[in-house]
């Protein structure tokens, strides 16, 4: 309780979903997909725009990546390249960003993959882009069937480097992504097994029947 003459402490819409929703608050500011099929079914750079948020993801990532040792990060283009660039400044090393083909105007490695849609892409990195035995940390906002992020570790294993690890806002559970779980360093904000796991792969958030997009409003100031 404040002392007398002490004014109240007044709570802005952020604190209050940080009381109300505890740990990784920010889950609950994910956009519900209101375009139809032909989109992802969430978006969840509504993280991003609110520093909190973005800010809380980040301390939360990188607190489960103490273990995991890298030399360099790189992100899935496009999202993957927000979420990565920030983790790498926090962790203190490089970023190096895996393109979609026909963007890099130097030598490149290239893979197909079959994306969230079905749809078969095709993605490039530099080459050379490391050294042999380089740990690269491969971070992409959302992995949902797997396939992109398989391309991902292909281009880096066939340049010789070792795959330190896999960083996502959300991993959905499938037989492609249990394989990366028993072979890599997984590192989710959506915790695995837990109840917003469940909800990630049934595609359906809870908290979709309350969002409202000034959730995510960014602070004036």
């Amino acid at each position: 309780m404040p002392n007398d003459g002490e004014p109240a402490m007044t709570l802005n819409k952020t604190d209050i979903a940080k009381q109300r929703s505890g740990s990784r608050w920010y889950l609950n500011i994910m956009s519900p997909n209101t375009k139809g099929e032909k989109f992802a079914w969430l978006d969840p750079t509504s993280i991003y725009i609110n520093g909190e948020a973005f800010h809380d993801l980040l301390d939360d990532l990188i607190a489960d990546l103490q273990t995991v040792k890298c030399d360099v990060v790189a992100g899935l283009d496009a999202m993957g390249f927000v979420l990565g660039s920030a983790l790498a400044t926090r962790l203190g090393v490089g970023f190096l960003p895996i393109r979609k083909a026909g963007k890099l105007c130097v030598d490149t490695d290239s893979t197909s993959f079959s994306n969230y849609s079905g749809r078969t892409q095709n993605m490039e990195m530099r080459k050379p882009a490391f050294a042999a035995d380089t740990k690269v940390l491969l971070v992409d906002q959302w992995i949902e069937t797997g396939g992109t992020m398989g391309g991902a570790i292909r281009l880096v294993e066939k340049q010789g480097g070792k795959v330190a690890g896999l960083v996502a806002i959300a991993m959905e559970d499938n037989e492609k992504t249990a394989s990366y779980r028993q072979k890599f360093p997984c590192v989710t904000a959506v915790l695995p097994d837990s109840n917003l796991q469940q909800q990630c792969n049934r595609q359906s958030l809870d908290s979709f029947s309350s969002y409202q997009p000034s959730m995510a409003f960014p602070k004036i100031r």
